[in-house]
């Protein structure tokens, strides 16, 4: 069978969830073509050469911009059957002209309907499927160079950046988060082989940095200890960052060193905010304090930290956004613009549903945006986040620093609160160049 598999975007990376699958197909005699619409156009020629097409959408923004593409084959080839795998594809259910929707450990599904073989439905069939019994090293041929995608910026050089995985979903529920509505509170490790061969052939096409961007690295730390210590043992000089929970960054005290020592740059939290109540409300597991510490442990140990925020809630005060600012100046922590203008995302499935603290504040399901419109209890609130995401939007080519000072200025004057004339913010520290998280 002759399969084109699409990427439309893997948070600034050469996209791993069009690799892996590649391999798999391949390994079972298939012809596949890869194309990622995030660095270049889709060629008319792969859609009409191809006898399915298959859309990788591991992320909500992936996910949007792939229904767009979708429709932009069935203009081509309205008989061409059509799939999306990946965390997202079940959130497109009744939003997606697809003939097949696959959620979890997608290969094997993937494979099977390929070999069915694929075919045109009226109805989507929506598969989510957890089991898996073999990985294959994914196969990164036919992709954009790694030159192409998002850099590792320590400040002082910029280093060309490899992706990979080493497991799967998570072993914790956060309300907020789209893992669980997939996972359940599991995860699935990817052997040791495999991602430290993956690693291997990074290198050997450019890559000096590596993210590991698995939901939580430490979901199993003694199995992503194994791979730091090969790949490091393999690639001495090779660098990394990883994501963790607060939670985690403490419970695993002895680690930091031994990763600082292989090469960890920077860690990834999602800290999300500094109001204790609302972090109960998303089920995070950790508190404001625990934040405080988690800073202190991971620099202790020479590594940067730089959390991931969710400013906005539908139980967001305004005091809530200069707390958050005032956090990031008493612990000296960078930011990226954009992390100060997120908004909470409910798609369906998504656990916060159950939430009966949510209900006042839902406006309704919009398939468009394949999300749950909701409003803060105080109005106020989002007018501020509308206002932000103005500056944000509209200042592309406006330096982080003066981004920062602005929203700043903003968030202080909603607040009825004089700016405190400390620093500003800027993202300076070692960081990626793509700074989107979802």
């Amino acid at each position: 069978m002759r399969v084109l598999l699409v990427s439309t975007y893997e948070l600034g990376h050469q996209p791993l969830h069009v690799a892996s699958p590649a391999a798999a197909l391949r390994t079972r005699g298939h012809d596949v073509r890869v194309a990622d619409l995030s660095v270049e156009p889709l060629d008319p020629g792969d859609v009409e050469w191809a006898g399915a097409v298959a859309f990788s959408v591991p992320m909500h923004t992936a996910m949007r911009l792939a229904l767009r593409a979708v429709e932009h084959v069935r203009e081509m080839r309205p008989d061409l059957p059509v799939c999306l795998y990946g965390l997202y594809a079940t959130v497109g259910e009744g939003s997606a002209d697809a003939d097949r929707l696959i959620a979890g450990e997608y290969e094997p599904a993937l494979v099977a309907w390929v070999e069915e073989p694929p075919s045109r439905v009226t109805t989507p069939v929506a598969v989510t499927d957890l089991h898996r019994t073999s990985f294959s090293v994914p196969e990164r041929s036919g992709l954009p160079p790694l030159d192409r995608y998002a850099h590792l910026d320590t400040g002082f050089d910029r280093r060309v950046v490899g992706y990979v995985e080493s497991s799967h979903g998570c072993r914790y529920r956060c309300r907020h988060c789209p893992i669980p509505a997939v996972y359940d509170g599991r995860f699935r490790v990817v052997p040791d082989s495999v991602v430290v061969d993956d690693i291997a052939r990074l290198v050997e096409s450019g890559a000096e940095h590596i993210t590991f961007g698995d939901p939580d690295f430490l979901n199993g730390p003694k199995h992503s200890l194994r791979v730091i210590r090969t790949m490091h043992e393999r690639h001495p000089d090779l660098t990394f960052d990883i994501t963790t929970k607060v939670e985690l960054i403490l419970r695993h005290r002895d680690v930091w060193g031994e990763l600082a020592d292989a090469g960890l740059q920077f860690v990834v939290s999602a800290f999300e905010t500094t109001n204790d109540t609302i972090l109960s409300l998303l089920d995070k597991g950790h508190t404001v304090a625990d934040e405080a510490e988690a800073v202190h442990l991971v620099r202790s140990h020479g590594v940067e930290i730089r959390p991931s925020w969710l400013p906005f809630t539908p139980w967001t005060r305004l005091q809530d956004l200069v707390d958050i600012v005032e956090f990031l100046d008493a612990h000296t922590l960078d930011v990226d613009p954009v992390q100060l203008t997120i908004r909470l995302l409910i798609p369906n499935g998504s656990l916060l549903l159950d939430a009966p603290e949510l209900a006042p504040y839902l406006d309704g399901y919009s398939p468009a945006h394949l999300g749950w419109h909701w409003h803060a209890a105080d109005p106020a609130v989002d007018e501020l986040a509308a206002r932000l995401a103005r500056i944000v939007g509209d200042g592309a080519d406006r330096p982080a620093g003066d981004l920062l000072a602005e929203i700043r200025n903003e968030i202080f004057a909603a607040a009825g609160r004089q700016p405190h004339g400390r620093r500003v913010l800027a993202a300076t520290g070692p960081r990626l160049t793509e700074p989107w998280f979802c």
